[in-house]
């Protein structure tokens, strides 16, 4: 009888699924949206010369050298920026510091799941708002009373973004809510809105280090806002999570910032090898959504999603698929280099040719 009650008090949530890493090094792996270039030659210099000793002490708990340089790097002041381990502990913070109203916090309902994790798990109430057919997002949906919005631009896994206007027109129409708009891809995209941390006293802008700039190993993550809702996350992290960015993370990150030659070269490749495969994708009579991130989402009219997933894993290649309503049609695909995306593109034309 003690267990029975004891097991009432437990948890009942579905957690977030990431991608499936595999156990294999020859596998292409095109399933998790990393970055298929190295870091920028400064991170590898970091490692190199790390003085082991360092590590008896603790980092700055702050992450105050981080801070000075994202301020430099995006015309902000320290006091505008927040560091987390990862842009997912950046946005579980801000969840626990904003969404606290009875009111539901909005969202699309096709989208990051770990939205849906992070309000499950604490217990905040929320509404999704469905996409359209063509997985775009109706800014009217959000005007309604609310908790706050959550908008991720571009979106995963539809891959698409939108511009200045709908991000002004959302944050009119909730002014009395915090507004957070996740920009992990958007140095892939068209728009990012950190300018309008200045204009917003209720926008909180959140990006990573993990797709753009290669650093997915070492969990950066930011959040770019005015200082009284930078300094309210902070109270909530050493409320609950004291761990700062370790010393390895802080250099590293300053040391990509430093090499902003090669951030942009190492963008517009991964965006021109992107565009290329879509089109060759298209050729291949998928559907291809306009993509402004790292990634493809893309739909075959007569192969099942499933199938060609399971076809281009036993060829080597790792994919993404979503056993879920509405987009259990769709692959996500990662952009490799240039010959992991044509041995891709292969399998699939086998797949499709074995038919």
């Amino acid at each position: 009888m003690s267990e029975k009650l004891w097991r009432k008090n437990l948890i009942n949530i579905e957690p977030y699924v990431a991608g499936e890493q595999p156990k294999n090094e020859n596998i292409i792996k095109l399933n998790a949206n990393e970055n298929p270039y190295p870091p920028a030659s400064g991170v590898q210099e970091v490692l190199r010369k790390k003085d082991i000793f360092d590590l008896k002490k603790y980092p700055s708990a702050d992450a105050v050298p981080l801070k000075a340089a994202l301020a430099e790097r995006y015309g902000l002041a320290p006091e505008n920026v927040f560091c987390g381990n990862g842009s997912d502990d950046v946005l579980a913070t801000a969840f626990r510091a904003f969404f606290n109203s009875d009111k539901p916090v909005f969202y699309p309902d096709i989208t990051y799941s770990f939205y849906t994790v992070w309000c499950e798990l604490l217990k905040i109430p929320y509404e999704t708002k469905p996409v359209d057919g063509d997985f775009l997002i109706n800014v009217k949906d959000f005007y309604p009373e609310n908790g706050g919005v959550v908008i991720p631009n571009p979106n995963a896994p539809t891959a698409i973004g939108v511009g200045k206007d709908f991000i002004i027109d959302l944050l009119e129409h909730n002014r009395d809510v915090i507004v957070i708009i996740d920009e992990a891809y958007v140095d892939f995209g068209r728009y990012s809105c950190v300018e309008l941390i200045k204009e917003y006293d209720n926008l909180i802008v959140t990006q990573t280090f993990s797709k753009s700039r290669s650093l997915a190993g070492m969990r950066i993550g930011m959040a770019f806002a005015q200082p009284e809702l930078i300094s309210y996350m902070q109270a909530v992290k050493d409320s609950y999570n004291s761990y700062p960015l370790d010393q390895l993370a802080i250099e590293t990150a300053i040391a990509s910032l430093n090499d902003e030659k090669y951030f942009s070269d190492t963008v517009e490749k991964i965006k021109a090898t992107r565009d290329r495969s879509a089109k060759a994708f298209r050729d291949m009579g998928f559907k291809v959504t306009d993509s402004e991130t790292n990634f493809l989402f893309v739909s075959h009219p007569d192969i099942p999603a499933e199938e060609i997933f399971a076809y281009t894993r036993e060829k080597g290649i790792f994919i993404r698929y979503f056993k879920k309503p509405v987009i259990d049609k769709w692959l996500r695909i990662t952009i490799g280099t240039d010959e992991q995306m044509d041995k891709l593109i292969a399998a699939v034309k086998e797949c499709i040719e074995s038919r």
